[in-house]
């Protein structure tokens, strides 16, 4: 009886410490979750609002919403125009990545040859390196081969920031494939390219969704690079939202309604990719 008690005992104990700890940790994550999507939420009831409630001090959360602000920047190219080009310059640069990063990879992975190990880091150094560093060459280089205010030159720049890192993981994932699936294609008559578009492009496919989405949105929410590389005509919506500022007023309405909409595409790609994005980071990371 002794000993069942103080079994009974060391349960409850477990089962408290236990619940004390999921307690706390929903706590600190709500606390996060409050603290990160509070901006968020301000930045959306701003573009429901009107002039007088948007600069009322002390704050309006009770008002009365409008949808004007979204009417304004619809019916103007002040937003229309950057947020199209912000479509065509993530496009394509998602387009050459997968067209150089796709095949760059599969040589890094399978292939044995001298400074592979360098080009890789090479790659991955763009990472590394601040954007600042490089923005005054590039601009240099642009203004000289007429790349600047030029579609081609935002895509070429945009490499900076989705070829290093979707090269890595797609490296990571095929160096995870054995080898022998490539050697049982050889044996059946075919050859590299059969096996990779049969056989291998199929099994990185959850890798290639989740570094393709993650690319997408570092490129959609890229700034540092159009600002200094765009012009007016290939301003993109992350610069573009910068036209509701004057010297002498700022449009808070306008703006934080160009916000709430240039945040959507980025928002619906991670909703419907978030199973590829999860299953394809685990999927990469592990060894076996």
């Amino acid at each position: 009886m002794t000993s069942l008690a103080s079994h009974d005992r060391k349960t409850r104990t477990r089962r408290r410490r236990s619940l004390t700890k999921h307690t706390v940790c929903i706590a600190i994550l709500s606390v996060w979750a409050v603290f990160a999507l509070a901006p968020i939420v301000w930045i959306l009831m701003m573009s429901f609002k009107q002039p007088a409630d948007i600069i009322a001090y002390p704050p309006r959360l009770a008002f009365t919403p409008t949808v004007d602000n979204y009417v304004r920047i619809f019916s103007g190219p002040e937003f229309l125009q950057p947020f199209v080009n912000s479509i065509i310059v993530t496009v394509g640069s998602l387009l050459l990545t997968l067209v150089i990063g796709l095949p760059a990879a599969y040589a890094l992975a399978r292939f044995s040859f001298r400074g592979r190990e360098n080009i890789a880091f090479g790659l991955l150094s763009l990472r590394f390196a601040p954007e600042l560093l490089v923005i005054l060459p590039l601009y240099l280089i642009f203004q000289k081969t007429g790349l600047s205010d030029n579609y081609l030159g935002l895509i070429l720049a945009y490499q900076i920031v989705t070829l290093p890192m979707l090269v890595w993981m797609l490296r990571s994932f095929i160096e995870d494939l054995p080898t022998e699936l490539e050697e049982a294609v050889a044996v059946d008559g075919g050859n590299r390219w059969t096996a990779f578009r049969h056989v291998l492009f199929r099994l990185i496919a959850p890798g290639l969704g989740a570094s393709m989405m993650l690319s997408f949105i570092w490129a959609w929410n890229s700034y540092t690079l159009p600002l200094v590389l765009s012009g007016r005509n290939t301003q993109v919506i992350t610069t573009g939202i910068q036209q509701y500022i004057s010297y002498q007023s700022i449009d808070w309405g306008p703006m934080a309604a160009a916000t709430v909409i240039s945040m959507l595409p980025g928002i619906l790609f991670a909703i419907f990719s978030l199973r590829w994005i999860v299953g394809g980071l685990t999927a990469g990371t592990v060894k076996g």
